[in-house]
């Protein structure tokens, strides 16, 4: 194997293990729930879930799951208090 892209994949691994590195601007995943699947979106420091709990609430057990993964990787001011 190529010795530079080597050096690339050490250099990855030393960052996988440096979150603080990276800020996540948008993102957006299936989150299989006890009830079903739903997309969960961040985008401009919000947050949203197309579950039925979401709704009027702006918060549910997926979002925070997702705020609790990423941790360090997301705005403070979307991570729930």
């Amino acid at each position: 194997m190529d010795p530079s892209f080597m050096k690339k994949i050490e250099k990855a691994k030393d960052y996988a293990v440096q979150p603080d590195r990276i800020k996540i601007k948008t993102y957006q995943a299936e989150f299989r729930g006890d009830n079903g699947n739903h997309t969960i979106t961040y985008e401009g420091e919000q947050w949203h879930c197309d579950c039925d709990y979401y709704v009027g609430r702006e918060n549910c057990t997926h979002v925070m799951a997702m705020q609790i993964m990423l941790e360090g990787m997301v705005s403070t001011e979307a991570v729930a208090s």
